[in-house]
């Protein structure tokens, strides 16, 4: 009687105190039939053994902050790996061919590194909307799906890893020999780049890839009306119009089969700095904003699109009398264009910065970009603070007038210099992003105030 063992079933009363939920049973219920095939142990109640349950194996996942300080130690690593044979690359070169082979390699890969850090100052720009309040989506008229900060980051991360890994791989090829593998890695490259976004297919953000090619086809023809993200790219574009155009150059050689060969270094040649397609495409992001402005001025009226016409074809005469010096005598040149290309410099300058701060921005008060909805110690740092003021007209003030430079094509032998240049530029857009999002932002927020009281009578 007592030494017969009593079995109970899983849902045994015995086997769970009064009111309690059959624990084991939801199990069974969440699992489905995963039950038959999990490993089954006896338990036992009080000596007794009952019917055998299910224990369940939890996987164990790393801490988001692992796995972060993980991926950042592959990336150092892989830079660190980059950096080692790119260098010893460069080395094995005699000095003579090292000049004239970085000089090469950096028109192939300069413009998508400076695309790459536009893309990285993108992201951030997006962080700060983000917390603070403006909603940067409804102004570019983004949908539900569009790309946050976070997915932008991710492009530019990988972006980061292949550019400069295809450097490494053209800079080692040519070293060892290797000429026409070599050849064909900023070729590989720049495929890679084009079919990523063309693809017609919904993978890799087709979306966005959509929005991107369609804002840029209505820059190109402004038959519609302007929108904000209309001359909001248009503005980007204007700021890398020296990466279009050692695109330009870079296909050119591809076309012509002079990649990683000096023929190329003849200044007349086809794809050489005297070529005319240089000053061609340096001008062609303004033109579309000159265009734009007109459009404008049709649909509006407003007088103030035509002084903006205005200041985009100032750039025109800094572009054009700069590329002369290569097709003029050398004596007209310094006594006839030169001054004229210093004029139209300044002019330039001037009037591009007294747009920037008078209509682009609005500084009339301390700007409310910076003010997070969260404590943020960047907030605490820039929101309010005269100085984040006196930096950014200041820092647009001189970037403004150093950016002539790398528009003067008789100016592009130093490439480190002009590559330096084009760079701050990027960064003198990135800023120049803050206010003028916040400006429209504060426009709309104001046609609102007005339109309320209009609909309430």
């Amino acid at each position: 009687m007592f030494g017969v063992p009593v079995t109970a079933s899983i849902n045994s009363p015995h086997l769970r105190k009064s009111g309690s939920r059959a624990v084991v049973s939801d199990l069974g219920d969440e699992l489905g039939n995963g039950i038959e095939n999990s490993h089954l142990h006896p338990v036992e109640v009080n000596g007794l053994k009952s019917a055998s349950i299910p224990m369940v194996t939890v996987a164990v996942m790393p801490s988001p902050t692992l796995l972060w300080r993980f991926k950042v130690l592959l990336f150092l690593l892989w830079g660190f790996i980059c950096s080692k044979i790119g260098w010893h690359s460069v080395m094995r070169m005699s000095v003579d061919l090292r000049d004239l082979f970085l000089y090469e390699a950096f028109l192939y890969y300069n413009p998508l590194l400076l695309l790459t850090t536009m893309v990285w100052l993108w992201g951030i720009n997006l962080w700060v909307f983000s917390r603070s309040n403006v909603n940067y989506a409804k102004i570019f008229y983004l949908d539900q799906n569009h790309l946050t900060h976070r997915e932008i980051w991710k492009c530019a991360t990988w972006m980061t890893i292949i550019v400069p890994t295809s450097m490494t791989a053209y800079l080692y090829l040519y070293s060892h020999g290797e000429v026409s593998l070599a050849a064909s890695q900023p070729v590989l490259l720049y495929f890679a780049v084009l079919m990523i976004l063309i693809f017609p297919f919904d993978i890799f953000y087709f979306s966005s890839r959509y929005y991107l090619l369609r804002t840029l086809w209505r820059i190109v023809l402004p038959l519609q009306a302007i929108t904000f993200s209309d001359f909001f790219l248009a503005d980007i574009l204007t700021s890398t119009a020296k990466v279009f155009s050692d695109m330009e150059r870079s296909v050119c050689r591809m076309v012509h089969r002079q990649v990683a060969t000096i023929a190329w270094f003849e200044a007349d040649s086809v794809c050489g700095s005297h070529s005319i397609a240089i000053p061609l495409v340096l001008v062609l992001p303004y033109l579309f904003r000159f265009f734009q402005c007109l459009r404008q001025y049709r649909d509006s009226g407003e007088k103030s699109t035509l002084l903006n016409a205005l200041k985009y074809s100032t750039a025109v005469p800094v572009i054009f009398l700069s590329a002369l010096k290569y097709h003029v005598l050398p004596d007209s040149w310094t006594n006839f264009y030169r001054p004229l290309w210093l004029l139209s410099s300044v002019l330039n300058s001037l009037y591009s910065f007294y747009w920037d701060v008078t209509r682009d921005w609005d500084l009339s008060g301390f700007t409310r970009i910076f003010k997070f909805s969260k404590p943020n110690l960047y907030s605490h740092l820039l929101h309010g603070r005269t100085w984040v003021y006196v930096w950014v007209i200041g820092s647009n003030l001189i970037l403004r007038c150093t950016w002539t430079y790398k528009l003067s094509s008789h100016l592009r032998h130093n490439y480190l210099t002009v590559f330096t240049i084009a760079a701050l530029e990027i960064f003198r857009r990135f800023q120049w992003t803050f206010f003028r999002v916040e400006n429209e932002w504060n426009k709309m927020n104001s046609r609102k105030k007005v339109l309320v009281p209009q609909q309430a009578i």
